[in-house]
């Protein structure tokens, strides 16, 4: 007898079996950067490649950039530029990747995004970012008390006003970018405070990413040394702790809750807030463009500078290894059993807790990276951040509400700002 846990759902079925169409982050110099911000999940992973440097060859890129956009079946293409730092590879790397994209493009309109820590924009930078139409992410956390406590240097040195200062160069460029911002534990009480700051820097898009890391520290004299930084390790390592970066539960729906109170009286269709506008899309049955609060994952795999193919960025681990782009058909590996079957283990991996919520629909277990607690009756997969999504979601449904009648009667909801 086969039960939902055997079964796919449409809009899976939809994307397995169309036109080939997925979205890969492409990190060319791998985890490689110029910061050593403490939260950070990537700067670890140069040990899976034996602790070098790594580096895209030329030969490399336009071998991807050819089959990248001969595996796309459709006509829009985006190339997603990841790290590490991908600007540490200089500016004639992506010069040569986006003469590659125009060789091959074959009639489809290629598009690009770059996701950066903005300490190493120059004016040159900026007016190429403009001239080839990239959308850049760049990599803010709030004001200095907030993003200097743990986005620093590899000296140890401060890094907003280097950051603010290549924003400032986007910016007078006029190049299109938007902000993203992890939450961690020194934005909690800070909600307002570090939407305002993200608001003044120029974007109308922000992007919160929540921050919640397990580590373990290095031994000295047969004890943990926390002087030491310490490696981002899977929960279930043994010795993990979490993370004293990152965001408690409640600090994160308050986080929320206070930004959303003052969003949704001024800001609605002039500042969009990821959490916000995939919640919105929840409420009415759409797709929502953030895949954490999508019912399963999948078509977004990350590429490392060798060409290996994870599942997803945050899962770049040997036993979630889909193949080598060089070496195996993107389509097949997008398309094999294993991915398919991690997409649907985050519907399928939920605790009887989570499908008997009623808010369930609007956060779908949330991004399974931050799925193991475990719930009253012993079931695993309960997310760390359940009780702040609960409070977010809970706090929002009135507005949400309001917005989802205001579209379907095929009004703007930023009219609620009016109700």
């Amino acid at each position: 007898m086969r039960t939902i846990k055997d079964t796919i759902t449409l809009q899976d079925a939809e994307r397995l079996t169309g036109p080939a169409a997925f979205n890969l982050m492409l990190k060319p110099a791998g985890s490689l950067c110029n910061l050593d911000c403490s939260y950070c999940y990537y700067l670890d992973k140069s040990e899976i490649y034996g602790g070098r440097e790594p580096r895209m060859s030329i030969d490399g890129l336009e071998q991807y950039v050819k089959t990248y956009i001969s595996a796309c079946e459709i006509e829009d293409v985006t190339f997603n530029w990841h790290g590490g730092e991908p600007l540490i590879l200089g500016l004639d790397f992506y010069r040569k990747a986006v003469e590659f994209e125009k060789n091959y493009a074959s009639g489809k309109r290629i598009h690009n995004t770059l996701q950066t820590n903005g300490t190493l924009i120059t004016p040159e930078w900026a007016d190429f970012f403009v001239r080839e139409n990239f959308l850049l992410g760049v990599s803010v956390d709030g004001p200095a008390e907030v993003h200097d406590r743990y986005r620093r240097d590899r000296g140890g040195a401060p890094t907003l006003n280097r950051v603010v200062e290549g924003i400032r160069k986007l910016y007078q460029a006029g190049a299109q970018y938007n902000i993203m911002a992890t939450v961690n534990s020194a934005s909690e009480g800070r909600g307002l405070q570090v939407y305002q700051f993200l608001k003044g820097l120029g974007s109308n898009y922000i992007q919160f990413s929540p921050v919640v890391e397990h580590v373990v520290y290095p031994q000295r004299n047969g004890k943990p040394d926390k002087s030491a930084r310490p490696h981002i390790v899977d929960p279930s390592v043994e010795g993990a702790t979490l993370a004293p970066w990152s965001v408690s539960p409640v600090g994160l729906g308050r986080f929320l809750c206070d930004i959303f109170d003052y969003w949704v009286a001024h800001d609605v269709g002039r500042t969009f807030v990821n959490f916000f506008d995939c919640t919105l899309a929840n409420w009415c049955g759409v797709q929502p463009g953030t895949c954490s609060f999508a019912q399963t994952c999948g078509g977004n795999a990350v590429v490392e500078h060798n060409g290996d193919v994870y599942c997803c960025d945050h899962f770049v681990y040997p036993q979630y290894l889909l193949g080598n782009i060089y070496k195996d058909d993107l389509a097949a590996m997008m398309s094999s059993p294993m991915a398919v079957k991690f997409g649907i283990d985050k519907r399928n991996a939920l605790p009887r807790k989570c499908l008997r919520c009623e808010v369930w629909q609007l956060c779908h277990g949330g991004c399974p990276k931050h799925r193991f607690n475990i719930t009253d009756s012993g079931q695993t997969g309960l997310n760390a951040l359940c009780e702040g999504y609960h409070m977010f979601f809970t706090r929002s449904a009135p507005a949400m509400r309001r917005m989802k009648a205001l579209l379907e009667e095929g009004k703007a909801p930023a009219l609620v700002m009016m109700q």
